[in-house]
């Protein structure tokens, strides 16, 4: 017997050490967005202020970079980013020294230039293509960087009227013969292949020295139109879905909704959710251990007038963004600790106006996002509705990737989160949720 005995404490230590090795594996890849370092007051934040997050980290990406007239990747703040002016690049490779295990990428892309045509234009010649991806090295040769994190700026799907499951039935007939409207992009079967050659020959000047290669998936994007997965996957380490901003108030100024579903609402468009999003790629061959979700650390808030219900149930009837967090400076959008401290609590409770409660509204399903609101007064105003994350959320999205085997998480941005710790006394709490629920 004893060599069953054996035999089962060999089966328990393998299987023990690849549960070890498959958390290891586990990426929790965290951003800091570099325009957080310029925003005035409360809003400011620097690379110290997200440092005590880092050991909770596999990668950081420092976002953004962009590209010019000349289809070069430049920092679109040198003063702050480059040796002759702040550091911030050269600051953010140093914390290696500080997180060994940590890899730094150089973020280019995610939606800073707002001209999707500059980024096609880009493609569409090998001597602009050989411009992006000779300045790209440039950088992250010169900073040490560990390699690039590549949000391509792919046009973005339109914004459809939500329809009930017979409209919507029938809107999928006309799509499917041409007679939806015009494509966002005529040209997408050359962009696509353009796209591919770009991806295979930024790698090939990668490779020499190990450099990282990942893609994120920007939000609206049909990744099906630019995304060749047999010829692209074996060149970019993981592809990152931007899971997030299926609808914003400035996307979507008339119609307050869910920002980042785990799974389809009812009577919503079935592919802007998260589920969606990571079947399509896996049936496309893209491996489990490459998909990486990606986590807002936001809300999403848009002003709402007559037409609001005393549950707040969405889709419902808005009318723009609300004015810019104190922090975000950004209109319609707050960060978590922002959040926090418009939900009802001891201190907002009996006041009124701009400063009255958000009433909470949980996510008991763990399908979608909880939601806040706050109804308008007799006069109409102060109405507000807002989709947002929390660390329960947070947790929830992690234990669907785990329970997936997918590659991990991306926490989109640090910046967002309550690196203070104001809301509970405890600093980052979604980023900290999200890797206990991936462990």
């Amino acid at each position: 017997m004893w060599w069953k005995i054996a035999v089962v404490s060999c089966l328990l230590i393998g299987a023990s050490q690849i549960t070890e090795t498959a958390e290891n594996d586990s990426k929790v890849v965290c951003y800091y967005d570099s325009r957080a370092f310029v925003r005035e007051g409360l809003g400011k934040v620097t690379l110290a202020d997200i440092e005590p997050g880092l050991g909770q980290c596999t990668h950081l990406v420092i976002g953004f970079a962009s590209i010019n007239e000349q289809k070069r990747v430049v920092s679109l703040n040198p003063l702050r980013d480059l040796d002759h002016g702040n550091r911030l690049y050269r600051e953010a490779t140093f914390l290696r020294s500080k997180f060994p295990k940590l890899k730094v990428l150089l973020g280019i892309g995610y939606d800073v230039s707002g001209d999707p045509e500059k980024w096609l234009q880009m493609l569409e010649t090998s001597t602009a293509r050989i411009a992006f991806i000779n300045s790209a090295y440039d950088l992250i040769k010169t900073y040490a960087f560990d390699g690039i994190d590549l949000a391509f700026e792919f046009p973005k799907i339109k914004v459809k009227k939500q329809r009930g499951s017979v409209g919507s039935f029938f809107y999928s007939i006309k799509k499917a013969v041409g007679a939806a409207g015009k494509p966002v992009d005529a040209k997408f079967e050359e962009h696509r292949e353009e796209f591919t050659s770009l991806i295979r020959e930024l790698k090939n000047s990668f490779r020499h020295d190990g450099y990282l290669l990942s893609f994120t998936l920007n939000p609206n994007v049909n990744s099906s139109l630019y995304l060749d997965v047999p010829q692209i996957i074996n060149n970019i380490d993981w592809v990152n879905i931007a899971a997030f901003d299926v609808q914003t108030p400035l996307r979507n100024k008339e119609e307050a909704d869910y920002a980042a579903p785990l799974y389809k609402p009812s009577e919503r468009n079935p592919e802007l959710n998260i589920d969606f999003q990571v079947t399509d790629l896996l049936a496309r061959g893209v491996p489990t251990s490459k998909i990486v979700v990606g986590i807002p650390t936001f809300a999403r808030a848009w002003k709402i007038e007559d037409g609001a219900t005393s549950t707040g149930v969405p889709p419902l009837k808005a009318d723009g963004p609300t004015d810019e967090g104190i922090e975000s400076k950004q209109e319609g959008l707050f960060s978590y600790k922002e959040v926090c401290g418009m939900l009802t609590n001891p201190q907002n409770k009996d006041l009124k106006g701009e400063r009255g409660p958000v009433r909470k509204v949980g996510d008991p399903s763990k399908r979608f996002t909880p939601y806040g609101f706050r109804l308008p007064d007799k006069d109409g105003k102060f109405g507000l509705w807002m989709a947002y994350e929390d660390p329960d959320s947070a947790g929830n999205k992690a234990a669907y990737v785990r329970g997936k085997n997918l590659g991990g998480v991306s926490i989109m941005d640090l910046t967002y989160d309550d690196f203070r710790g104001t809301c509970t006394g405890d600093k980052f709490p979604i980023l900290k949720s999200a890797k206990y629920r991936l462990m």
